[in-house]
């Protein structure tokens, strides 16, 4: 079975101390999420696990055969259209021209793009269509491993629950394993397995909270109940600051 496996996974950028000792396991097929305030080393751990950054102390494992990446900022190519920029790993991994073309339309029709959208190029694009093409990118080469990095923070409430729909349908036909950083307590118990508590200064897993409930089965009620049960914990309330003075 594949895996993400950290082993006391330290990480510094000059005399400061951005991530300490960290040690956790993704496993094939499962959703595993860091949840935590600004500042707390989440990007950086992301970035070290998806081979962004160079590790300096510590053990990180991937046995995964493929991964891609989904970022908060779409990242768009600006010089190439909407099909270009999700067909472009595909190019990357030698798919023929023509069977780039079907693959990034398929993906884009299902992504609810438009196609007088297709030609259009970044500039041309809302941010929410901009969202929409750089998920479309991520999930095109259908990775085994999915990082995403608070992909769905700056959408509106109805494409967020839309893209998270999409997330679940994958999780639900288990083609995909996904690792994700997030500030929002309610995303991350929607779609997570495990969520992971990363407490700042320095970075460091704090607790990992555990949910057994397929992901298609939790409604708004599930949600909310499981979110105020969270917000109740004392590691939350301390690493988020919650407690009123």
């Amino acid at each position: 079975m594949a895996r993400l496996k950290v082993e006391n996974l330290n990480f510094s950028f000059g005399y400061e101390t951005i991530l300490d000792h960290i040690d956790f396991e993704v496993n094939e097929g499962e959703v595993v999420s860091i949840v935590g305030p600004s500042g707390g080393g989440k990007t950086t751990l992301l970035r070290l696990c998806a081979g962004l950054l160079d590790r300096q102390e510590g053990k990180i494992e991937n046995s995964f055969e493929s991964q891609s990446v989904a970022f908060q900022d779409p990242r768009l190519l600006p010089w190439k259209n909407v099909i270009d920029n999700i067909a472009f790993g595909l190019k990357a991994m030698g798919v023929s021209a023509n069977e780039r073309v079907k693959r990034a339309t398929d993906i884009a029709l299902r992504f609810d793009l438009e196609e007088s959208d297709f030609d259009k190029f970044p500039k041309e694009l809302s941010g929410g269509m901009s969202q929409r093409v750089s998920f479309a990118r991520a999930l095109v080469t259908k990775p085994k491993l999915l990082f995403l990095d608070e992909p769905f923070s700056a959408l509106d409430i109805g494409l967020k629950r839309e893209l998270q729909n999409h997330v679940v349908e994958l999780i639900e036909k288990k083609e995909i394993t996904i690792f994700f950083i997030t500030h929002d307590i309610m995303e991350a118990i929607r779609l997570s397995d495990k969520i992971l508590l990363l407490a700042p200064d320095p970075g460091r897993v704090v607790k990992t909270f555990e949910f057994d409930m397929p992901q298609s089965q939790r409604d708004d009620e599930y949600v909310y109940n499981q979110t105020a049960n969270l917000l109740g914990d004392r590691e939350i309330i301390e690493t988020f600051e919650l407690e009123f003075k």
